[in-house]
């Protein structure tokens, strides 16, 4: 009797893990770009780095004025969302670039925008804190005003 009620105790214990773990799906209040339409190897990857490709994807306007501080200004970033989308070919298809897959730091500063935003900060208080929390690691991806060089 007393191993059937240990074994009992087991299958709850493993259920509950079960359903804790489904519960843990973080409720985004902001939009998110189908994890269909990014490439392979994000669908394959975590939850993290998929979702940090699906809100670039989806909120490029305010991913496009939050800057990177990981280095990758010197690979001709502008913002964060350089670091996830290349560009956008003449038919409107996104070409992916595969440096966040890599980069912690750019995963971290995309996070960190989503956790702001859905906290209701303007973009003007986002780029303040994540400039805040991240300059240590380097110099900042830089828009260039039109007409400069």
């Amino acid at each position: 009797m007393k191993i059937v009620s240990m074994m009992i105790l087991a299958v709850i214990f493993l259920a509950a893990l079960v359903l804790v773990g489904c519960g843990n799906r973080a409720v985004h209040q902001h939009a998110m770009a189908p994890l269909s339409e990014m490439p392979k190897e994000v669908q394959q990857s975590g939850r993290r780095l998929q979702e940090a490709y699906q809100f670039a994807v989806a909120n490029r306007e305010i991913a496009d004025e939050i800057p990177c501080y990981c280095g990758c200004a010197g690979m001709g970033h502008t913002s964060s969302y350089d670091c996830y989308v290349a560009g956008v070919d003449e038919n409107g298809v996104i070409q992916f670039d595969p440096h966040a897959q890599y980069c912690s730091i750019c995963l971290d500063i995309t996070h960190d925008t989503m956790r702001l935003m859905d906290a209701g900060k303007s973009t003007a208080d986002i780029y303040t804190q994540i400039e805040a929390d991240y300059a240590r690691f380097g110099p900042p991806t830089l828009k260039v005003a039109e007409g400069e060089s």
